[in-house]
């Protein structure tokens, strides 16, 4: 039997090789185990996207966790991440069990468990499942049918989800919107979601593509980066849109293309709604990001005078410290924000609307709004990430060597300050340019981030960083 892990986003396996029902049956008993030991007459929700066998991967859990005698409320069809942790706490649930492999490619799948605050689940619960897992092998802990099940009730929430979207975005600016907006939700669970909201709450013109099930994604994968929103860009331009939207497999990334056709990253994004919550919005807080997130946010938390806190990467460490402060925005270079009054969860499709009632406020192209964003605070980051695969001991050879030998000098810069929150990260004597290198806890890799306030000196620290990691 494969090792099952938590990593920063949950449990993933390829279908058949390492998710199979045997080991799904095994998780969902540990999570058993786990709801059993820290709730007391609630139900666990469950809830599912659009992979290949990903409802019959739910039905295999409820069965499970009614077994143990808990009632279990299942989403009566495929559903985002995000609507899934409003309603772990809408419910007053004993957490919620998404069967979702988010991202990733067709082959795989995966489970994410979700507290009742609707949130990631921190290291503290998943080390308790893991232990039940482990227990549950050596059979140190044994399962018994409870002697009265539980039931199954299927449910579905968008109501009641859209109706806390409009508590969180301005309904006044909002329902005035009459823009032309296209969307590609990539065959995946924002189908129904982004797209609905907006016809039910807007004056927009929508142009909709790929908004079928489809458990390969259409030959591409369920990732709203640059190299998949070919066909959103070809859309936005053909249609004449404002803007562009996309949302990952399980919605709670997110994707944008302007009025003229171009990809903004998340770092982009998440820095554009930061200003927008501040400057429009009025919002009061501190703003959260990953060790791995772009430094344009530490400009712009200088410029309006706000706490910027940092942490290691995975939406569950911004999502703990929004659930302890007052938090204007959270988020992640790797797709994932929610803002002050939202669940402590990634939320792609709540990600897009902010775009658009930003563009209300502004009344300017998005292409505008970005340049007066790095006008104000004379910045304009280039990044980089280089994801570089390695066997484990490869992986752990390489993070050794960094971390007891960090290099004195990176390209023709020199480093004046090391990090080791997550990873090793290398701030470099320019005061902008900077370099993390971590293992990835989802996947088998090294990931590279890099940012500089040039492309020339981004390119040169590539290189470097290639021709290391090489040696």
């Amino acid at each position: 039997m494969s090792k099952i892990t938590f990593g920063t986003d949950g449990w993933r396996g390829l279908i058949a090789k390492d998710f199979t029902f045997d080991n799904v049956n095994l998780v969902s008993k540990a999570l058993a185990f786990y709801v059993k030991d820290n709730y007391r007459n609630k139900p666990v929700i469950i809830g599912y996207d659009t992979r290949f066998l990903a409802d019959k991967f739910a039905n295999e859990i409820a069965k499970v966790i009614t077994d143990f005698g808990f009632n279990v409320l299942m989403s009566d069809s495929f559903i985002p991440t995000p609507v899934i942790a409003f309603a772990a706490k809408y419910y007053n649930s004993a957490g919620a069990i998404m069967v979702t492999a988010s991202h990733n490619p067709p082959e795989y799948c995966g489970i994410k468990y979700i507290p009742d605050y609707a949130g990631p689940a921190t290291n503290d619960i998943t080390s308790e499942i893991i232990a039940n897992i482990n227990l549950l092998q050596d059979g140190s802990l044994e399962f018994k049918e409870a002697k009265e099940k539980g039931k199954i009730e299927f449910f579905n929430p968008k109501k009641e989800y859209f109706e806390s979207l409009k508590k969180v975005l301005d309904m006044d600016k909002f329902s005035k919107l009459n823009l032309k907006v296209s969307y590609d939700p990539l065959y995946a669970t924002g189908i129904g979601y982004f797209d609905e909201f907006l016809k039910l709450n807007s004056q927009c013109e929508l142009f909709v593509i790929n908004n079928h099930r489809d458990v390969l994604f259409g030959g591409g994968m369920p990732e709203p980066s640059e190299k998949y929103l070919n066909n959103l860009k070809d859309l936005v331009l053909k249609s004449k849109s404002n803007c562009g939207f996309s949302n990952d497999g399980d919605s709670d990334r997110f994707g944008v293309i302007d009025e003229n056709g171009h990809y903004y990253n998340p770092n982009q994004v998440i820095s554009l709604l930061l200003r927008h919550l501040v400057k429009n919005r009025k919002f009061k807080g501190a703003v959260v990001r990953t060790v791995a997130t772009t430094h344009l946010l530490d400009k712009l938390a200088n410029h309006f005078e706000i706490n910027l806190i940092e942490t290691p990467v995975g939406f569950k460490y911004v999502g703990e410290r929004m659930r302890e402060t007052e938090v204007i925005i959270g988020g992640e270079e790797s797709g994932g924000l929610s803002i002050l009054g939202h669940i402590p969860e990634k939320d792609g499709i709540l990600a897009n609307l902010l775009i658009l009632e930003m563009l209300s406020y502004e009344n300017k192209t998005l292409s505008q709004i970005w340049y007066d964003l790095v006008s104000e605070v004379g910045y304009k980051p280039y990044n980089k990430r280089l994801d570089i695969h390695l066997t484990e001991e490869r992986k752990k050879i390489i993070m050794n060597k960094f971390k007891n030998s960090t290099p004195d000098k990176m390209s023709n810069l020199n480093v004046i300050g090391v990090k080791t929150i997550d990873g090793v990260k290398l701030l470099l004597e320019d005061n902008h340019s900077w370099v993390l290198i971590r293992s990835s806890g989802t996947e088998p890799l090294i990931r590279v981030y890099l940012e500089s306030d040039s492309q020339e000196k981004l390119i040169k620290l590539q290189e470097y960083m290639e021709t290391l990691l090489n040696e």
